[in-house]
């Protein structure tokens, strides 16, 4: 696909993202040729589809689809797949009901569950990592357009160091998760897309702490669109292992093996 076609698309999507969301959407994607894009070109879909629905805010089963996908299972097959969650947990997205749904699962359909089995998870954190980014990226620009607009002392926030810094700092952190997230196939790609999800929750979780503080008293009320995504990052950081779980696993898997494989040739 070339780069206008890529383009294209991305706008489509965009644009359906913005205006329906959950089963909505769900059926949305269906008829942009969800699957396929999965079946087919799923380094493309993946990240695009995922960053959008960080972007946009809004969400769709997606993620369950991905499981299915890279467990050789039919996309779109209503089954409850249990995810884990932070603290040992379990959840699983309901993709018919939300009588069940967990009003603190940061309004996705998510309903806690008791137990649940080993799953293929890979794949499902590249997915959610992308996720974590865009909602990192749309809570960098709620942030700065804020910072621009707000005038004190005569200027606009955006003139003061301490802004600055934290906007900066937001912009690194993402930046580098992003670059985690594009590193080429390596021989673990499980490790790959542990420091991945890893990085991608530390990043969000970074944005929305800075983004707040830039924002004030406004990121707090129910008329900003902050709150939206600060609440969403929390339970993604915790879906498929939070970013602090994930670091201690790294860590102690790297120390028992008694060595660091290479993930990208520098």
């Amino acid at each position: 696909m070339d780069r206008d076609s890529l383009e294209l698309l991305e706008d489509g999507l965009r644009k359906t993202m913005l205006t329906s969301s959950g089963p909505a959407l769900d059926a949305a994607l269906t008829e942009l040729g969800w699957a396929d894009m999965l079946t087919d070109m799923p380094d493309i879909a993946v990240p695009m589809v995922f960053r959008l629905l960080g972007e946009t805010g809004s969400h769709a089963s997606v993620l369950v689809d991905v499981v299915l996908h890279a467990t050789g299972n039919t996309i779109g097959d209503s089954v409850e797949l249990p995810l884990p969650y932070t603290g040992n947990s379990w959840v699983i997205w309901d993709r018919i009901s939300a009588d069940t749904v967990d009003p603190t699962l940061g309004g996705l359909p998510l309903r806690r569950e008791e137990e649940g089995y080993p799953i293929r998870v890979a794949e499902a954190r590249v997915a959610v990592s992308w996720w974590l980014i865009g909602s990192a990226r749309a809570m960098l620009t709620l942030a700065r357009r804020h910072a621009l607009d707000r005038i004190q002392f005569g200027k606009p926030i955006a003139g003061f160091q301490a802004v600055r810094h934290r906007l900066a700092e937001t912009l690194v952190a993402i930046e580098g998760a992003e670059a985690t997230l594009n590193l080429p196939d390596s021989d673990s790609p499980d490790l790959t897309s542990l420091l991945a999800k890893a990085a991608a929750g530390k990043a969000a979780l970074t944005a929305a702490k800075h983004c707040q503080q830039v924002l004030g008293g406004i990121g707090f009320t129910e008329e900003h669109d902050l709150h939206h995504h600060v609440k969403r990052v929390l339970v993604l950081d915790g879906l498929l292992g939070s970013s602090r779980e994930l670091t201690r696993k790294a860590g102690a898997g790297l120390r028992a093996r008694g060595s660091a494989p290479r993930l990208a040739q520098l």
